[in-house]
């Protein structure tokens, strides 16, 4: 491995970390936490293009969040009626989350505005720019987890 290698990954994961400070900040400037505006934009979206609910499974493969942080997640937005939770039809032990009216008042602005954001920046680039970081992305962060998910260093 290189020293120009090592700095690479070193500003790459800075970067990556750069921009998670990004979204922190911006989450508890509007009073919430970082996870808290992950599962919300789940929610709106899923409510905004009618998707009628989404369960916690699915928010947790959304956001990689664990069950547990997703489920103290909806139980505090439940007990502040921005959502609802009822059991699925076909199957009684999933249930259904959906944003109220009062959960979309709560982060609409704020849920847009990060959107807004995300698909401005990402119009900065041309097309093959575009293609060409989320390939390179997705292949670093498959690499990675394999690497992570081994036992020893080669």
């Amino acid at each position: 491995m290189t020293k120009e290698t090592k700095k690479n990954a070193y500003l790459y994961c800075k970067f990556r970390d750069e921009q998670l400070a990004l979204y922190d900040e911006y989450a508890k400037r509007h009073g919430m936490l970082m996870k808290t505006l992950l599962v919300v934009n789940v929610l709106y979206y899923d409510d905004f293009y009618g998707k009628g609910g989404v369960t916690q499974t699915e928010i947790c493969q959304r956001t990689f969040q664990s069950k547990q942080t997703v489920n103290l997640i909806i139980r505090n937005l439940l007990n502040e009626a921005y959502v609802t939770v009822e059991e699925r039809k076909e199957n009684k032990r999933e249930k259904l989350v959906r944003i109220t009216e009062a959960g979309k008042a709560y982060c609409e602005k704020v849920v847009r505005h990060i959107t807004w954001a995300e698909d401005t920046a990402m119009s900065m680039f041309t097309q093959e720019e575009q293609k060409q970081l989320i390939d390179l992305s997705r292949t670093f962060t498959k690499n990675l987890t394999e690497l992570i998910n081994q036992e020893t260093e080669d």
